[in-house]
């Protein structure tokens, strides 16, 4: 498939693509003598997250987001949505989509995806940009509203039931309200014509199988690869490129606590904080992302 994503005016192109199934992603375009830059959401997320971000670096690189199975417009079908199969996923696409090699912008379990990408196929990933990613951290108290949340995820049963029930109750409009609210976005200042595109998406979503099914499954990989660190710290540890650490320090889902231990950790990382900022800058403040963003870049690749 290869057309405008919607006529409501998203950059870029939707495609879909077999990854023993199928893969959607919007390929953004952007300058072709430019790096290649692969956007990865985070949990519950899509290629959406990233429209606001996308075109502030098509002037400068060739971008794509992908929607990993589970999420967005990829299906899952007979896939489980762990963290560790869509990592596979994630190579695949940038070996057979890019061609690599990548600079990875991972978003919040995007942002574990990515880190555990660039250990796997080194030679395929030049750069990271970890913006609010799911990593290890300093054992703190979360906030009530997450803990609860993901409390129930865990419990066999009672993880569907609660979805479904949300759904029920907010409708696709107030869903996608109250996770901007929860991510500490204000859904007010959102172009409108992007709500309208993700309460589509929630519609559509809505009657095919296993998706409730894949986000469960990938939340709780998520716990547990957080729970026993060490998979994910000795990823963290053998990273070889360029990473850039972007965290807003209002960020409910993962605290600042967790970006101030890893760049503690990890010295040579360029680390960034931004106040007032909660779990998903490329939505709250694209600009300012994109401002550190196209300044790290350089040190990575030629930047046209």
């Amino acid at each position: 498939m290869d057309a405008e994503t919607d006529a409501g005016g998203t950059p870029g192109h939707s495609r879909t693509v077999d990854i023993d199934g199928p893969v959607h992603h919007v390929d953004f375009g952007g300058r072709e003598d430019g790096p290649t830059v692969v956007l990865v959401h985070g949990l519950g997320g899509s290629h959406l997250n990233w429209d606001l971000f996308a075109p502030l670096l098509t002037p400068h690189a060739r971008v794509h987001a992908l929607d990993l199975p589970g999420f967005g417009r990829s299906e899952p079908g007979e896939r489980t949505a762990n963290v560790r199969d869509n990592v596979v996923v994630l190579d695949r696409f940038v070996r057979e989509v890019t061609g690599g090699p990548v600079v990875l912008v991972g978003n919040s379990m995007g942002g574990m995806v990515s880190v555990l990408e660039a250990q796997r196929s080194p030679a395929k990933v030049s750069g990271l940009v970890l913006v609010d990613p799911a990593l290890p951290g300093p054992r703190g108290r979360p906030d009530p509203r997450v803990a609860a949340a993901f409390g129930l995820y865990a419990l066999p049963g009672a993880g569907v039931r609660y979805l479904a029930g949300r759904r029920r109750k907010l409708g696709a409009r107030g869903t996608v309200r109250e996770m901007l609210v929860l991510c500490g976005v204000d859904p007010d200042a959102v172009p409108p014509a992007l709500i309208d595109r993700s309460v589509a998406l929630v519609d559509e979503r809505r009657d095919v199988a296993g998706m409730d099914r894949a986000f469960l499954t990938a939340a709780r990989s998520l716990l547990l690869l957080l729970a026993d660190p060490r998979l994910v710290r000795r990823a963290m540890a053998g990273v070889q490129v360029p990473v850039l650490l972007v965290h807003g320090d209002r960020d409910r889902l993962v605290p600042v606590s967790v970006a101030r231990d890893v760049a503690r950790r990890h010295p040579d990382w360029r680390y960034v904080e931004l106040p007032g900022v909660g779990h998903v800058p490329q939505l709250q403040c694209p600009e300012v992302l994109a401002e550190h963003v196209l300044a790290w870049l350089p040190s990575v690749t030629r930047v046209p």
